[in-house]
This record gives C-alpha cells, structure tokens and sequence, in this order.
C-alpha cells in the first residue's frame, strides 16, 4: 500500500503528466468532431434474428481433467446445435483434419465444408491456419485449442450462409467483428468473398435479403474514442443512435494499421485486406447519453444498407436481458452454449469414465475415488 506521506507526491505527478498530455485529449476530440456530422437515428425495423456462438472453454469448470479436454460447441440462438467436438492440446491435428472428412473426401463437418469452399490446399487444419500446427509440434502450441473452436464458428456461419435457403429475411450475428487473423495468406478474404457470392445468389433465387454483422462489447476503438465522445455529446440522449468510423481513425486505435484496412482497399497496389471484412460502426440502442455504447462490423457490400440493419438490430436489442440493449440474439445463443449446470455434470462425468476404461480393473477403484470426492466437494462447497 502507498504510505500516507507519499499520496500528496503521487497526486502531483499524476496532475502533472495529466496536464502534460491534455494535448491528446484535445487530439482525440478534434477527431470526433471529423464523423460527429454523421451520427444517424435508427428507427426500428422487424425481422429474423439469429446469432451463432462457441461456448468458451475457459469455463469449463471441470474438477478432473487429466487431459485438458476442450469441448467445443457451436450453438444458436434458437438452441440448435451446429457444431461438437472434443480436443485437447495433445490431440493429432494431422488427424482431426482427417476427421473433417468422409473416406471419399466429401465434406463430413462444417469445417470441411469451409476448406473445400475457400480452396485449402491440402485440406488440412495447418494449412488453412498458420496458428495450428502440424502433428509433429502439437506439445509445443497448446493455445492452438482456441484456435480451432474459433475456426468451428467461422465454419458454421460459412456453411449456415453458403450452403442453406432462408424462409424469410434474416439478420445473422456473429459474437465479435468480421475481423480475423488466424487464416493463412488470403483465406479470410476468400471467405468473405464467398460469403458476399452466397448473399447475392439467396436474393436473386429466392428474393430473400440476409445481412451479417458482428457485435463486439469491447473494441480499442470504443476504449480510444469513448471519453471524446461523451466529452463532445456525440450521442445525445432521445433517440438510439450509429456513426460509421472513418478506417484513417479506425486505424489510430490499432499498432498496425493492416487490421484496418477493408476490401475498399483492394487492388491499390499496398497489403491485401487480409484481415477485415467489415465496415466498424459504434451504435447506442439506449435512448440516454448513459447508455452503453458497442462496436459493430457490418459486411463491408451491405454497408450502404446501414439504416436498415440497424433497424433490425435495434428491435432486438431493445429487449436485451440480462445485458441491456445488446441483441438478444447473441444472449440466448450464449445462454445455449454455455457448458454449465447438468450439461458441465454430463461433461465431467464421461471424462472420468474415458479415463476409468484407460485402466486395468484393479484400477479402476482410483477413478471411482476421485468422482466420489469430487461430489462430495460440489455438493457442500457448489
């Protein structure tokens, strides 16, 4: 803890670096005020919402797991399945690759699917992602696990757009922005590419407008341009509202301004826009300046229907619970996700008869210890 007699000297150096840097701020405002002009009303519109999630591993809360097993679900938002797998760190990827496919190399999952479609070259896991290893340095990149749940959901909304019809207009939401980086070289962008294709093909065949966004709680552009905002009343309170980000701001919020640029961009001779397939817009579904403020990534081809969306948006959002004003859609398809309660009991229990088949019968009293402890231990501390 600070003593006493030094708080006067840290108030003091705090006042002063903060007076030292005001220039920034002033920076920052000045900035805002370039896209204030822009602030659009939204008025809402009425249509399907649906929102696709993985469940987190990291709240897998597994009290035995000598494997580190990673269960990776896809879910939607009307509680449907897309997407089961278990991994662990030591799995061969060499082998899941395998099991992406059938023994005809027809596509088994929907993560084949999405190798076949963007033209992976051979069709395997480190291919498509420089982030998966081989099966040979598996021990060496455990984080590769998060990666591959993260490969299953671009998977899922890839096949749930490209490779099915829709009833009735649909908004899809994606839990994060249309932004990624653990595609190899260029796949990223032949994935939006193919996305794009998919859209145009569902309107002319079917007469059916399907739009995709992606809604992110937390943004370095929010953190960056926040406190200018409400500084400048960029929101006022009455109505809910959306500015699209300029992509030369966009790019301040980043180390590197490659995680800015869009397909605009294209063919100008600099970097691919590898990385970005959406244009970044804030947005306040409140009516009061207090309200939360999001980030949200519309398909950089639909973005001139930015009204529109928002509209969709808005009406689902406004019944947001528990989070306020944020889509229901994406609540509900994290509520289906989430491996907790009876589905975390399910989880645990197979794990520890997996492991209890592992050994010889004289052992396998051990396993049968360890679950008896384990209740014991959840049913008076749980």
């Amino acid at each position: 803890m600070f003593d006493i007699e030094e708080i006067p000297a840290l108030k003091r150096a705090i006042r002063t670096r903060a007076h030292a840097d005001k220039k920034l701020l002033d920076e920052l405002r000045d900035e805002v005020h370039s896209f204030a002009c822009e602030v659009r009303t939204i008025k809402p519109r009425s249509t399907t919402a649906v929102s696709l999630v993985a469940s987190d591993g990291g709240n897998n809360k597994l009290t035995f797991d000598p494997f580190y097993v990673q269960l990776v679900r896809v879910m939607d938002s009307y509680g449907k399945q897309l997407c089961l797998d278990a991994v662990s760190p030591t799995t061969d990827t060499e082998e899941l690759s395998k099991n992406q496919f059938n023994s005809d190399g027809s596509a088994r999952t929907a993560l084949g699917k999405m190798m076949i479609g963007l033209g992976v070259e051979p069709p395997t896991l480190n291919r498509l992602s420089y982030m998966i290893p081989d099966g040979r340095t598996i021990r060496d990149k455990p984080e590769w696990v998060l990666v591959y749940r993260d490969l299953c959901e671009w998977a899922v909304l890839y096949e749930r757009i490209c490779h099915n019809s829709f009833a009735t207009d649909t908004l899809i939401v994606r839990d994060g922005l249309l932004r990624s980086t653990i595609f190899r070289g260029e796949f990223f962008m032949t994935w939006r590419k193919k996305i794009e294709e998919a859209i145009a093909r569902i309107y002319h065949q079917d007469h059916r407008q399907v739009f995709l966004v992606g809604v992110a709680k937390h943004s370095k552009v929010i953190t960056r341009y926040q406190l200018a905002m409400a500084i400048e009343g960029i929101f006022p309170s009455g109505e809910a509202q959306y500015v699209r980000i300029p992509r030369e701001l966009e790019a301040k919020s980043y180390i590197k301004d490659i995680y800015a640029r869009g397909p605009e961009t294209e063919g100008d001779n600099k970097e691919a826009p590898k990385f970005v397939a959406g244009d970044m817009y804030l947005v306040r579904f409140g009516r009061r300046s207090s309200d939360p403020v999001w980030a949200v990534d519309i398909l950089s081809q639909q973005s001139q229907k930015a009204s529109d969306i928002f509209g969709y948006l808005l009406s689902d959002a406004i019944d947001g619970f528990p989070v306020p004003f944020y889509p229901r859609c994406l609540q509900k398809a994290h509520e289906h996700a989430q491996v907790v309660d009876f589905d975390l009991d399910i989880f645990q229990d197979e794990i520890f008869a997996a492991v209890r088949d592992l050994l010889p019968p004289e052992k396998q009293n051990i396993i049968d210890s360890f679950r008896f402890k384990s209740d014991l231990s959840r049913a008076r501390y749980g």
